[in-house]
């Protein structure tokens, strides 16, 4: 049986994304990793890019109390131009050394900090509009100089897939992984991002079995995708979204968990090698809403995401620990 590590975006949970929310919420559902992205440590809400010392010390302790880790740090990396063009966008442009110095290393700085091997990225928007094809080589060269700071500093980046961005599919992505040619970088599979921009269950499934060589770990958001029209006006008129949970619609999220799982234990020898604890489902629902830096579920839409992710690893033959009777009674 393959086994994975449930992960999920916590600053979805808590409208108020402080810190003793967040974990809260992701122990009260049993599970001990958190991906950490936006987050209040008593000064308001920063994304953790833009934590202070003391506020990281302030999570430090926290993690300790609540018996929280950190299975990844939910970066911004990569989601900049790679050109300084005007392409109709509000993207932001870096001038790239500028980006590796202060923007990468912070990431770097993070996983150190926060105990982890894995930051999660993306790889580039190209000017709005056009293929991507033609941008892939610079990207590829660019990616290849943070993930070489990255293997410096004995951390992973992953490219997750996401529509706009030059690895906006399988295609794309397995293309960069191959031009990059690193131990220490992985792709990210979300198929939500995927169906959102209009993939089917199969091209979604065609587009991951690209992607298997390189793949790492897997973000999970469903879609309503082919549109289930009542299901649709019944989340409109509750202020939803077309982000649904993975045990309702279509059968993406089965195939790929699916044959997902055949590689899982492969994958988990490779990580732990690496000082990866396992191989991550991290859970980013998106249930009452989302966009290109982030989104909103709710504590009661977490948990019913969490639910269906759970019932579709059970259905499937996974297994994944979760805080246990004996973990609290053990002495």
């Amino acid at each position: 049986m393959a086994e994975v590590i449930l992960s999920g975006f916590a600053d979805e949970g808590p409208v108020s994304k402080r810190a003793e929310e967040q974990f809260t919420m992701i122990r009260a559902l049993g599970m001990s990793y958190y991906t950490i992205r936006f987050i209040d440590v008593g000064n308001g809400v920063k994304n953790a890019m833009d934590l202070n010392k003391r506020e990281i010390k302030r999570l430090q302790k926290l993690h300790k109390e609540f018996g929280i880790n950190v299975s990844s740090i939910g970066s911004p990396l990569g989601k900049v131009k790679l050109l300084d063009q005007e392409d109709g966008t509000q993207n932001r442009y870096v001038p790239f050394k500028q980006y590796l110095d202060k923007d990468v290393n912070r990431a770097i700085e993070l996983a150190h900090v926060f105990d982890t091997k894995l930051i999660r990225g993306f790889s580039y928007y190209h000017p709005h509009g056009e293929d991507p094809w033609p941008y892939l080589d610079q990207a590829a060269d660019q990616l290849s100089e943070i993930v070489e700071r990255c293997a410096t500093a004995g951390v992973i980046y992953g490219l997750e897939v996401e529509s706009h961005l030059i690895g906006g599919d399988g295609a794309t992505l397995r293309a960069l992984w191959e031009k990059i040619n690193s131990p220490y970088t992985y792709i990210i599979m979300d198929v939500g991002n995927m169906e959102s921009a209009g993939h089917s269950p199969d091209s979604v499934y065609a587009e991951y079995v690209k992607t298997k060589p390189g793949m790492g770990w897997i973000h999970i958001k469903g879609f309503n995708a082919p549109a289930n029209r009542p299901m649709l006006n019944r989340a409109g008129k509750r202020g939803l979204t077309r982000f649904i949970p993975v045990d309702q619609g279509d059968a993406g999220h089965e195939m790929v968990l699916r044959d997902f799982k055949t590689i899982v234990p492969k994958l988990q020898r490779r990580f732990k090698k690496m000082g990866v604890p396992g191989v991550f489902v991290d859970l980013e629902p998106h249930v009452k809403g989302g966009g290109q830096f982030g989104g909103v579920s709710g504590v009661d839409g977490f948990g019913v995401a969490f639910r269906a992710l759970c019932n579709l690893l059970d259905y499937l033959g996974y297994d994944y620990p979760l805080t246990g009777y004996e973990d609290i009674t053990n002495p």
